[in-house]
């Protein structure tokens, strides 16, 4: 039996299209983790958010969490603050807020925490993905002492960057399981 999947969306949630909410809706025991405010997103709400999903979740057992671009960083926040059981997290495409733009926009999110997860995780990322360089997310990889995933060129791999139901990212979830 599969342990619960959490979807764990970025700034401004995931549409109907995004690999996500496709993932959502074709995935036996997934549900997306609502944020108290998807349009301005502030750590502390996020992070208490995430955990009380995290709570819900555990009582079918320790889920995986399947994070996207600051959802990311939501999980990485929520590690440094909390110990509860999780199965494994995919983490993909995590937004750098420690640049200026990411600073300007999401000025509750940094610093971003460099420790390692209490629980086995990866971390995937595009090599021209505009919110984060490949560079930077191996950097956090290796921080979160996450295995890493170099998925090509894929721009941001959101609905805009031409990803619908991501049949790479399926393979990536299935290795955690």
């Amino acid at each position: 039996m599969r342990p619960p999947i959490l979807i764990i969306p970025g700034h401004r949630n995931s549409g109907p299209g995004h690999w996500q909410s496709l993932w959502e809706a074709s995935l036996p025991g997934a549900r997306r983790v609502e944020m108290p405010n998807w349009d301005f997103p502030h750590r502390p709400d996020w992070v208490e958010a995430l955990d009380a999903a995290i709570r819900r979740a555990g009582e079918d057992g320790p889920p995986i969490l399947v994070a996207h671009s600051l959802g990311c960083l939501a999980v990485a926040h929520w590690a440094d603050v909390y110990r509860r059981p999780i199965h494994a997290a995919l983490l993909v495409a995590p937004t750098d807020v420690e640049t200026p733009e990411g600073l300007a926009e999401y000025p509750s999110w940094a610093p971003i925490p460099l420790h390692s997860l209490p629980f086995l995780s990866r971390v995937a990322a595009s090599s021209n993905d505009p919110h984060v360089t490949l560079e930077r997310a191996r950097f956090f990889a290796d921080a979160w002492r996450s295995r890493f995933t170099d998925v090509g060129p894929k721009g941001h791999l959101n609905t805009a960057s031409g990803h619908g139901s991501w049949a790479q990212g399926e393979g990536l979830l299935e290795d955690l399981t």
